[in-house]
Order: C-alpha cells, then sequence, then structure tokens
C-alpha cells in the first residue's frame, strides 16, 4: 500500500503534534513553517490533564514532565490580595488523572519537534495559497508546490489555509483586553503558591516554572492596536509601563516584576475567533488556533490543540477515505472546542469587569463558591478522553 502523505502547515505545538501523531501512524509528513526557524517566541504555557492526556498518546508526556514544575496549590486573590478560592493540585490529579503542569513554551516545543523527522520539517516555507482539485489539494510554498493526500491547517489565527478555503469566514474579534507574558530570572524564594489577582478591568497572575523562575501574565481592558513588544525597546517600554499599572499591587507582584528583564516583556492584544460551520473542506482540516483561537483565560489553547492533533489520527487510523474520516473529526472536535471558546469568553468578561458594584458581586460569588464545585465545574474541559485510547479511557473511567 502506498505511504500516503500529509502537508502540515504552521509548525507551532498543534502543528508538530499532528504530524508526529500521523508519522507515528505511518504517514509521510512535511511541515511547513513560515519562520526562518522552528521556535517559540512567549513565556509560560499551562497543561492541563487533559493535554497530558493527547501527550500520553503521543508517547511524550514523561518526557514533557521532565520541563515542567506542579505547584501544591494556587487560586485566585482580590486587589488587596486576599484569597477568592483555592485550587489543589493533589485533588486535581485524583479527580482527573494528572495534575497541572506549567513550563516554558520553547521546551515543549522542543520536546515536540525532536521527536519528528529531521526531514520533515522545512523552516522558511511561508504557505501562500491552498488549492482544492478533487482528489488532491495544492498547497503553494516558498519552496514550490506540494499534493499531498491531507492537508493540516495548524497555522493560527491569521491562517492563510483558513483565507483560502474558508474565504467568507468572519475573521479574528478583539476581546476587548490586550496582555503581557513574562519569565523572571530566577527566585532564592519564589512564591509557594501561583495566584490569578483580579483587579478592576486588570488581573495580574503567576505561577512556577522550574529553576526558581515565575512565569506572569497581566491583563488591562485597552482598545485594540497594543504595541507587540518584539523589539528590545519596545519590550522595555511595555515593562514601564507594566510597573506603572501594577506596581503597586499586592505582594509578590511588585517583587517579581523587580526580578523581570526589562527586555523580555511579550505584549500581545487578545483575540478568539467566532464559530466556523466545519473545520474540514474536502481533505483540508483546520486545527488549533487556525479552527478555534481562544482566549487564554482556561489556559486551553494548547490543551485543545493537542487534543485535535490525536483526534485527528485517531480519525485517519480508523476510517480510509480522508473526506470521510475529516468528517468524523469535525464532529468531534467542533462543539467541545467551541465551546471551550465560549467559556473561556466568559471568564475574561468576569475577570475583566471594572464597574465597582460588579466587581464586588463578581468576588463575592467566588469567595462562597466551594472548592469541590469549582473543581466539578472543570469536568467538561478536563474530563476529555482519548478517542479509541484504552489506557486513558480506563483511567478517565476510575475518576
Amino acid at each position: 500500500m502506498m505511504q500516503r502523505a500529509v502537508a502540515v502547515v504552521g509548525g507551532g505545538i498543534g502543528g508538530l503534534a499532528a504530524a508526529l501523531a500521523l508519522h507515528r501512524r505511518g504517514w509521510r509528513v512535511e511541515v511547513l513553517e513560515r519562520a526562518a526557524d522552528f521556535t517559540e517566541l512567549g513565556a509560560g504555557i499551562s497543561l492541563w490533564p487533559n493535554a497530558l492526556r493527547a501527550l500520553e498518546v503521543l508517547g511524550l508526556a514523561g518526557a514533557v514532565r521532565e520541563f515542567g514544575a506542579v505547584e501544591a496549590t494556587g487560586g485566585v486573590r482580590d486587589r488587596r490580595g486576599r484569597w477568592l478560592s483555592r485550587t489543589d493540585n493533589a485533588e486535581l490529579a485524583r479527580r482527573f488523572g494528572h495534575p497541572l503542569l506549567v513550563l516554558h513554551r520553547a521546551d515543549l516545543l522542543r520536546v515536540l519537534r525532536e521527536a519528528l523527522p529531521a526531514d520533515s520539517l522545512r523552516s522558511g516555507s511561508e504557505v501562500s495559497t491552498v488549492r482544492d482539485e478533487g482528489n488532491r489539494t495544492v498547497v503553494v510554498h516558498r519552496g514550490g508546490e506540494s499534493r499531498p493526500d491531507l492537508v493540516v491547517g495548524a497555522d493560527g489565527l491569521h491562517s492563510a489555509v483558513r483565507r483560502a478555503l474558508w474565504p467568507a469566514a468572519a475573521g479574528p474579534r478583539y476581546a476587548g483586553y490586550t496582555a503581557w507574558r513574562m519569565v523572571t530570572e530566577p527566585l532564592a524564594e519564589p512564591p509557594r503558591e501561583g495566584a490569578a489577582t483580579w483587579g478592576r478591568g486588570a488581573r495580574f497572575g503567576y505561577t512556577a516554572l522550574p529553576g526558581g523562575r515565575m512565569y506572569c501574565f497581566a491583563t488591562a481592558t485597552l482598545p485594540a492596536g497594543a504595541a507587540s513588544g518584539s523589539s528590545e525597546s519596545e519590550s522595555e517600554s511595555e515593562y514601564a509601563e507594566l510597573l506603572g499599572r501594577f506596581g503597586s499591587w499586592p505582594d509578590p507582584i511588585p517583587a517579581l516584576l523587580a526580578a523581570v528583564p526589562a527586555g523580555a516583556v511579550l505584549r500581545h492584544d487578545l483575540y478568539d475567533l467566532p464559530p466556523l460551520p466545519s473545520f474540514v473542506r474536502g481533505r483540508v482540516a483546520l486545527m488549533g488556533d487556525a479552527a478555534h483561537a481562544m482566549t487564554p483565560n482556561l489556559g486551553q489553547g494548547a490543551c485543545q490543540a493537542l487534543e485535535d492533533a490525536v483526534t485527528l489520527a485517531h480519525c485517519l487510523d480508523t476510517t480510509p477515505d480522508v473526506p470521510a474520516a475529516l468528517r468524523s473529526y469535525d464532529l468531534l472536535r467542533r462543539p467541545r472546542t467551541q465551546a471551550v471558546t465560549r467559556r473561556s469568553a466568559r471568564l475574561g468578561a468576569v475577570g475583566q469587569l471594572s464597574w465597582p458594584p460588579a466587581v464586588l458581586l463578581r468576588d463575592t460569588a467566588a469567595r462562597l463558591t466551594p472548592t469541590r464545585a469549582t473543581l466539578r465545574s472543570m469536568t467538561p474541559v478536563l474530563g476529555w478522553t482519548a478517542p479509541g485510547d484504552p489506557v486513558t479511557e480506563t483511567e478517565n473511567e476510575s475518576h
């Protein structure tokens, strides 16, 4: 039987995971990345139990855990630093089979990249268009043309694949707030607990990384059009703005900001994607941000992309006909990811409240909600089971 070929457009976390899942099922993979190198800008990333289940299917959960940190507890605080809610990571692991793992995005990307054949990775291969020609789909990129049996659009929020084959789809929509991300230098005494502090129209969160470093993030309700923080001078300007906005917030936030290199702050406006009527078209499937970009309020962007990858591979493994397999993928992934996108948007709207009576009501409700109720409400997101995988299915039934 002739080996089937797939072109994965986009070499981020989701694209590499999809390429690996298909490579291990015998597909000839080609990953087309527009950047000159397979690198990952950004800071920390949260991998929740559902993402670790997906990584188990890929055989990489153990390797990824070596780069991650697990905090005992975390939660949400108010502007004065008082706890509104707490999360016990041991209880999270008991319920869902895995704890919350935090690591640097670059480490996750490296683990995925090194699991793939080096000759399947094609950097500097920006895709200009994708054409549907019946039994084949043509991908036009900087290095020429590819005519694979399957195309996976994993090229992010501004996906070229989506623009080419879903021309009528609505574009990304601004969430109403911007975000800063950063990693501190190693701290002699890092905070023992992570937290997200809710203010009025602003939030500041932090969580542990290995080696005494902390991953920090902040949001503020501002008009769209924020600087990208891509150059060192822009990053230093963003650092100055962070100090002005959050330098007087409760401990340990001032100390964390003092440990952030001034040139290491990333700032991006936050967007999500209006729901698409389908993630597939013929022999083309969208995944990750290209299909369902979401705000980071649930920490589920990369987690859902990892779910996409193993689900897509499973569907293609069980249904030989590619268009039929993609229809199954769409039925499994579209309702779930669009529900997670909506839930993340709602949580972000609550977190960004600025009207004082609404803030008071929000904080009071959070304080009165039992921890068990909070964990139970997370079950639809974190209790995902990898399709067709007996190990995760058995584990999930036990929780």
